[in-house]
């Protein structure tokens, strides 16, 4: 049930004089499996509330990203079949953290964007299956928006103990680029796994990929998923496996994690979407800081589907093959 282009994960191919393996074509996902599990396709006039639960919260996540997270339609909308979260250039003032990490009071942050961010926390997870977004990510120096997975709980300790999935993160989109290939600028997008010990201790996987004609991903739509097994986890962009992370290449610190060689990547975790603005990442990256013509500006999102193993659905290697 494979398609015979798997083979080309053996080719070889030259890349600026040297050999690089060609990513692995999979096969469609209708010759395989996989069931329909959960999915919005936007195609309403708001947001589903019984799908989604937007994050307010002027945090930053950690990252000293720059805006406060909205549950306004002037930072998330739903329109003709999309979801767009919107990126603002408004002073605006809100609560610290989200509530599940907020201090009692939660103190007042005022920031000089703002954007919006949902989440299916406390509403929907999963543990293995394929999750799809088909999304066109924003240009500009100092965007970063991400599709992204988080444990439902903290079974193995705070983060990263617990994990967490970067479906696809795209920073910087057309911004000077040294590293890539071509003249058009930063034309990656990126795919991560977090895990380890506590920081700073913690550690990562990641993968940068351009598509395979070089061109900007924020010119049009594509299809970004991860294929998440037991003991197994790849990344795909328009059906191309780019990056595949075998359970030897991840850890947790967490002592519940003793015997166990799949954790912490084994228990459900829920999925967000979001915009942020600025952060050390894009900031220190490419142009550095945000440029004021980046901003305002939209991460479009046509539907996200989530898949599970119909033939397999306890470990999801079924559908992998």
């Amino acid at each position: 049930m494979i398609s015979a282009t798997m083979a080309s994960l053996v080719a070889m191919a030259a890349c600026n004089g040297e050999a690089v393996a060609e990513p692995e074509i999979v096969a469609p996902i209708d010759a395989r499996p996989w069931q329909l599990v959960w999915n919005d396709e936007f195609d309403g006039t708001a947001l589903d509330r019984s799908k989604w639960a937007p994050e307010i919260s002027c945090w930053g996540g950690g990252n000293d990203e720059r805006q406060c997270y909205t549950d306004r339609p002037e930072n998330i909308a739903v329109k003709d079949g999309y979801l767009l979260l919107k990126a603002r250039r408004e002073r605006f003032t809100g609560p610290a953290r989200p509530p599940e990490i907020a201090a009692e009071p939660n103190p007042q942050i005022t920031r000089e964007y703002t954007s919006g961010k949902i989440r299916t926390r406390g509403l929907h997870a999963w543990t293995y299956g394929r999750i799809e977004v088909r999304a066109q990510v924003p240009a500009g120096q100092g965007m970063w928006p991400a599709v992204w997975m988080m444990p439902a709980e903290d079974h193995y300790g705070s983060w990263p103990l617990s994990g967490e999935i970067d479906i696809l993160e795209a920073v910087n989109i057309g911004a000077e680029c040294e590293e890539c290939e071509g003249t058009i600028g930063e034309n990656r997008t990126v795919s991560a796994l977090h895990f380890g010990d506590a920081w700073p201790r913690n550690s990562h996987v990641d993968r940068k990929t351009p598509l395979p004609d070089r061109a900007l991903p924020s010119d049009a739509f594509h299809v970004y998923s991860v294929e998440w097994g037991k003991g197994l986890i790849r990344f795909l962009v328009d059906d191309r496996v780019h990056f595949t992370i075998p359970r030897e290449q991840w850890f947790t610190g967490s002592p519940k994690a003793k015997g166990n060689p799949d954790a912490p990547f084994d228990r459900p975790f829920y999925l967000m979407a979001n915009l942020a603005v600025g952060g050390k990442w894009p900031e220190e990256s490419n142009e550095k800081g945000v440029a004021t013509s980046s901003v305002p500006n939209q991460f479009t999102i046509d539907w996200i589907r989530v898949y599970q193993c119909s033939n397999d659905p306890e470990t999801g290697r079924e559908c992998m093959r």
